[in-house]
């Protein structure tokens, strides 16, 4: 086993060059040990394994909220964190709390379900749909619908849906991707600001079209922080939408789980039967796809990690795409196996969701409510007939976020020919 590396370059061109397979590439050459780097101008350090994730996710160790640099903040996280007197980040009744209830997560599921069957009925009215597309409107919608934002129409609905998918679709992301990142998030936070100061006239009136007392909407515009004061409007706006953007990245998983039916039809017939299988296969899609291809933060004092000296303020990368990929802890990891799951104990720490764990639960805020998504949409593709016509089905890895090419076409009508698909050769999706 090789020792740890240090780059004498700054890895930022290699990362955009390589995207997903940048850093797995770096911790292969380093067997697995801390690769200390440049990135972005800053320094930091690499780390890797199921250790690590326990090492990353300790708050006394890792500070994630101010990780980033200032423009990709703005980007995915706005910049207004409630601070209470001793610097803790006072959380408004945001993801955390509202997301974790198990009736807010089954309201979700309902709605989604709901907006699923409806926009099923209109597909089958056209020709062809992008399901990349189409989902990301379905879950904007249950989302909203849940949380008390009202979408009027079809065009506000839609027009939404592409700023949260643009917002995601822009992470770490330099030129016109970035741009249309930070123009979706002020476009959004400027009409969530507009529905939060109404929600807040007539003594806390109902937003005309939103959802009545206890639903998100609400709940944010009338917190009040440890001095009673209500949040400032960009605060409650971006509080807010950080309760609605994450869902939308539930739109890449439902476009994944069409190329897994596609690849392997097998189990289309078993989601169709067995509705527990659902969670199963959620789980394998989150691990065998490529999504987060890391997650940082910044070291919160001067650290030590396996003989390492980590400064105060490094960056600290945990590398997520290699973890679920690594054969030490998957077995077969390129193959795609929803049983991996099924009675068998894993390692919980080898599956990293897509917004990382809150330490003080143990698991991510936001990774029940995917999961709780993708098996219900996951479920409703299984049941839905479709034919697949030509198309790149190619998943590029040295794009981030990265999906099919194609956004995956099919053609929704009932009279569709399902056998008139377009098989890919097979290959892994580290190929793309």
């Amino acid at each position: 086993m090789e020792g740890p590396k240090t780059l004498n370059v700054d890895g930022t061109l290699a990362l955009m060059a390589k995207g997903y397979g940048w850093l797995p590439g770096l911790m292969r050459h380093s067997g697995g040990a801390p690769v200390h780097m440049r990135l972005l101008g800053h320094r930091a350090i690499a780390l890797h394994g199921p250790d690590a994730v326990r090492f990353f996710y300790d708050e006394t160790h890792i500070r994630r909220r101010s990780a980033l640099p200032g423009p990709v903040l703005d980007r995915l996280f706005g910049r207004s964190p409630v601070h209470t007197p001793d610097g803790r980040v006072d959380t408004a009744p945001s993801a955390p709390a509202l997301l974790e209830d198990e009736a807010a997560m089954s309201e979700v599921g309902r709605y989604a379900a709901d907006e699923w069957d409806t926009a099923r009925g209109a597909w089958a009215r056209r020709a062809e749909i992008e399901l990349f597309t189409e989902s990301s409107v379905v879950i904007t919608r249950a989302v909203c619908a849940w949380a008390g934002v009202p979408l009027p129409d079809d065009e506000v609905a839609r027009g939404t849906a592409h700023d949260l998918v643009a917002m995601v679709d822009g992470f770490a992301t330099p030129g016109p991707r970035h741009w249309r990142a930070r123009g979706a998030r002020a476009r959004e936070e400027k009409r969530l600001g507009l529905l939060i100061e109404q929600a807040r006239d007539d003594d806390g009136a109902t937003v005309p079209g939103a959802a009545p007392a206890g639903y998100p909407l609400r709940a944010v515009a009338l917190h009040r922080d440890e001095q009673g004061e209500l949040l400032d409007t960009r605060t409650a706006a971006v509080e807010l939408l950080d309760i609605i953007r994450p869902t939308v990245a539930v739109a890449w998983y439902v476009t994944f789980a069409a190329h897994a039916l596609h690849r392997w039809p097998r189990h289309r017939k078993l989601l169709r039967e067995d509705p527990a299988y659902a969670g199963v296969f959620a789980r394998e899609l989150r691990r065998f796809y490529p999504f987060v291809p890391f997650v940082g933060g910044l070291a919160a004092t001067d650290l030590w990690w396996r003989g390492e000296e980590i400064p105060e303020d490094s960056l600290v990368l945990l590398d997520v795409y290699g973890l679920h990929h690594d054969p030490a802890l998957w077995p077969r990891p390129y193959a795609f196996d929803p049983s991996r799951f099924l009675g068998r104990t894993w390692n919980a720490d080898a599956l990293i969701p897509p917004g990382g764990v809150d330490a003080a639960h143990g698991h991510s805020a936001g990774e029940d409510i995917t999961l709780a998504l993708l098996g219900t949409l996951s479920s409703r593709l299984a049941a839905l007939d479709y034919g697949v016509p030509l198309q790149d089905l190619t998943i590029p890895l040295n794009r981030l976020p990265t999906r099919p090419r194609s956004g995956f076409v099919v053609d929704p009508s009932p009279l569709a020919d399902v056998t008139r698909t377009a098989r890919p050769e097979p290959r892994r999706p580290s190929s793309g």
